[in-house]
């Protein structure tokens, strides 16, 4: 079965080895996607702001591989302060208010760079 692939942007993709999305037949799984800013600056200082940075590089992904987010059916986001919910969900719904996608919020102790406050990974049918 082919794989297309979608190249992530992230000082770990190349060392660690990933891709930021695979399309494998007729689903799509986006990795874990933190705040990346495309000119290479500071992510947003509050988590409503990295995670709306998160969902527009997880679209940007699933249109590069022919979905869309009403094809989602999962996302998981992670955050590092049970508070940042608010904020973090309010981006999700922004994007997934139509299709409501089952979804998972976890709070762990931290994500790789100490400035990013949420992490949102991904998954679709088509």
């Amino acid at each position: 079965m082919e794989h297309r692939r979608v190249e992530a942007v992230s000082p770990f993709a190349r060392s660690v080895g990933y891709s930021r999305a695979v399309r494998v037949g007729n689903q799509v799984h986006v990795a874990g996607t933190a705040a990346i800013m495309a000119d290479g600056g500071e992510p947003p200082p509050d988590a409503y702001g990295q995670a709306r940075r998160c969902l527009e590089i997880i679209v940007g992904a699933l249109a590069e591989l022919g979905a869309t987010p009403a094809d989602v059916v999962r996302t998981r986001i992670y955050l590092v302060r049970a508070e940042d919910i608010e904020g973090a969900g309010r981006a999700h719904g922004e994007v997934f208010a139509e299709s409501r996608p089952v979804t998972t919020a976890v709070v762990i102790s931290s994500l790789l760079d100490p400035r990013w406050l949420v992490e949102i990974e991904a998954e679709a049918l088509l």
